[in-house]
C-alpha cells in the first residue's frame, strides 16, 4: 500500500476482523426471502418485498401492467430508504431490522399509488465487477455465494507475486457530512454484492439465488422473487423475461424486448419509460437459480451472460 502512497496501511489490514453473521429475513407470498445484512443492499430487496406483502398481490398475471407498476413503485421506497440510512451497521442510526418491521412497512406501503407513478423520498424508522454462483448437493445443501472487485476489475492494484487484484469497495462511500455512510476510519462502505437465498413456511430450502450486476442486484432479486415464488414460474422462465430497472425520479429503464403494451401502460401510469437493448449484465443483471423441486433441483442461468446450469 505504501508502494502507492494509499491512506491504508499493513496495520489497517491487520486490525480487520471479518464476522460470520446471520440473515435478515422477510415473509413474502408464504415464503422467506433471506439476504446479508448492512452494510450490503440485499436490505432493499427484503424491503421491496415486504412492501409487496402489505400492499397486497395486484390479482392480475405477472406480466400485466398492474403487478408491474406495485413492483416498481415498492422498488423505488426501498432504494430510497437504502440510499438514505443504510451503512456499516454499526453506524446505522438504528438496527436494520427497523426498515423490516411491519409497523414501518405498512406506514411506507401507503405511499404505494396503484393507479400513479411516484417519486418517493425516504422514510425514517421510529426509534427503536461480479461472479455469483450457487450449487447443491444429493444432501440437500444449497450455497449461495457472490464475489466481486468491482468497478474496472477493482483497484488495478495487484498484490506482487500473487496474482490477486485489490478491490475498490471504497466508493461505495459517501462524503455528504452526517451520512450514516461517511466515509470513516474503520469502517466498512455500503456495497452492492448480495446473495440471495429463499425459505419454505416450514423453514426447508425452497431456492438459492443472485443477480450480478451493481445497483441492478436488489431490483433483480425482487424481480426473481416475484416470479418463482408469488407466480410459480420456473427458474429459467424467470430468468429470461424482460426485466426492468428503477433509473431515478419516475424513470424507469426496460430491455428492447418489452412488450409495447407493458410500455405503455407503464406510461400511462405517470412512469418515464426508457427502452435500453439487452446487452449489459449491468444494466440488467445476469441471474442464476437453483430451486428445490421434491428430492431434486431446477436450475436456470442467465443468456445475457456466460454462464450455465449443469448438474452431475
Amino acid at each position: 500500500a505504501r508502494a502507492f502512497d494509499a491512506v491504508l496501511d499493513a496495520d489497517d489490514l491487520g486490525a480487520h476482523s471479518a464476522d460470520w453473521v446471520g440473515t435478515l429475513s422477510v415473509g413474502y407470498a408464504g415464503a422467506a426471502l433471506h439476504e446479508i445484512p448492512p452494510n450490503g443492499q440485499g436490505i432493499a430487496a427484503l424491503i421491496a418485498l415486504g412492501l409487496l406483502e402489505q400492499a397486497g398481490p395486484s390479482g392480475r398475471s405477472v406480466d400485466d401492467v398492474a403487478t408491474l407498476h406495485l413492483a416498481i413503485e415498492a422498488t423505488k421506497l426501498a432504494l430510497a430508504d437504502v440510499a438514505a440510512h443504510v451503512a456499516d451497521a454499526d453506524a446505522m442510526n438504528f438496527a436494520p431490522g427497523d426498515l423490516l418491521a411491519p409497523g414501518y412497512l405498512a406506514e411506507r406501503a401507503r405511499f404505494i399509488d396503484r393507479e400513479r407513478a411516484g417519486d418517493p423520498g425516504h422514510g425514517t424508522p421510529k426509534p427503536g465487477g461480479t461472479v455469483y454462483v450457487t450449487t447443491a448437493d444429493a444432501s440437500g445443501m444449497m450455497v449461495s455465494f457472490i464475489q466481486s472487485n468491482f468497478v474496472g476489475f477493482g483497484s488495478g492494484v495487484v498484490v506482487p507475486g500473487t496474482g490477486i487484484s485489490l478491490q475498490n469497495r471504497g466508493i461505495g462511500f459517501s462524503l455528504a457530512e452526517g451520512h450514516p455512510n461517511r466515509v470513516a476510519p474503520g469502517k466498512r462502505p455500503f456495497h452492492t454484492i448480495i446473495p440471495g437465498f429463499a425459505m419454505n413456511g416450514d423453514g426447508t430450502p425452497l431456492m438459492s439465488f443472485g443477480v450480478m450486476g451493481g445497483p441492478m442486484q436488489a431490483q433483480g432479486h425482487v424481480q426473481m422473487a416475484l416470479r418463482t415464488i408469488a407466480y410459480g414460474q420456473n427458474p429459467q422462465a424467470a430468468i429470461d423475461a424482460p426485466r426492468w430497472r428503477i433509473v431515478s425520479g419516475r424513470t424507469v429503464a426496460v430491455e428492447s424486448t418489452f412488450d409495447p403494451k407493458l410500455v405503455a401502460g407503464l406510461k400511462a401510469l405517470g412512469h418515464d419509460v426508457v427502452i435500453e437493448p439487452p446487452d449489459s449484465v449491468f444494466a440488467f443483471g445476469g441471474a442464476q437459480i437453483i430451486a428445490r423441486h421434491g428430492d431434486g433441483y431446477v436450475g436456470g442461468s442467465d443468456p445475457r451472460k456466460d454462464g450455465l446450469a449443469a448438474g452431475f
